[in-house]
């Protein structure tokens, strides 16, 4: 993707392939990817370096937080920010 292309409903869609391909089941862009039990810390890890290559982002240690890995919509949130940043 180019980066004048990447909007947050691609950044979403990328997502929830993403957590498709992971977990074997579909997940609603609101559902907390933690509370299921579902993912683990290690999975965490798997996430951010995902988004790190797939957006060509950078995630701080500012940007580590449960809150902004917690549902799609959130972590989506996140990606925009930082793209809106760089």
């Amino acid at each position: 993707m180019s980066a004048s292309t990447i909007t947050a409903e691609a950044i979403r869609g990328n997502l929830l392939e993403f957590l498709g391909k992971r977990a074997k089941t579909e997940w609603d862009p609101e559902q907390d990817l933690f509370a299921s039990g579902s993912f683990s810390s290690l999975f965490a890890l798997e996430l951010v370096m995902h988004l790190e290559s797939a957006f060509g982002i950078a995630i701080g240690p500012d940007e580590l937080k449960l809150e902004h890995f917690r549902t799609v919509g959130a972590v989506t949130d996140l990606v925009s920010r930082i793209r809106g940043r760089e």
